[in-house]
């Protein structure tokens, strides 16, 4: 089993950055890939980024939403994946999870939710226009 525990959320005024860790336990080895998806209020779970650690972390990809403003990233020591965002804007605001999955999918099935077996608790991002 594993185990996933986001953390770094916090109000941000728009223009700002925030870095968001999740921190994996357990049964990392299994792992293939991992993401990071957010969810606004009364919106559905959006996929914001994916990264495969095993591929010493050059295998990424991003939403078009984020892209150019939010890097995914993962230390492979600590066993932690982060994403960097900065240039935050007011549609940023939301709670941002941590998902990984034991199956290595194609990159055109990482930004669905169900490619995913392991999901965080969530951390809530607020922006402040």
């Amino acid at each position: 089993d594993v185990q996933l525990l986001e953390s770094g959320g916090g109000s941000v005024q728009a223009g700002g950055s925030l870095r968001l860790s999740c921190a994996a336990s357990g049964a990392t080895y299994g792992l293939k890939m991992m993401a990071w998806f957010r969810q606004a209020p009364g919106k559905g779970r959006d996929w914001v980024a994916t990264i495969k650690p095993g591929d010493g972390g050059a295998d990424t990809n991003s939403a078009d939403s984020v892209k150019g403003r939010f890097i995914i990233y993962h230390d492979n020591a600590k066993n932690t994946l982060f994403l960097q965002m900065n240039s935050l804007k007011p549609e940023d605001p939301a709670i941002y999870y941590c998902a990984a999955s034991t199956v290595d999918y194609v990159s055109t099935a990482w930004r669905r939710s169900n490619a995913y077996n392991y999901w965080g608790q969530g951390t809530q991002v607020p922006v402040s226009s």
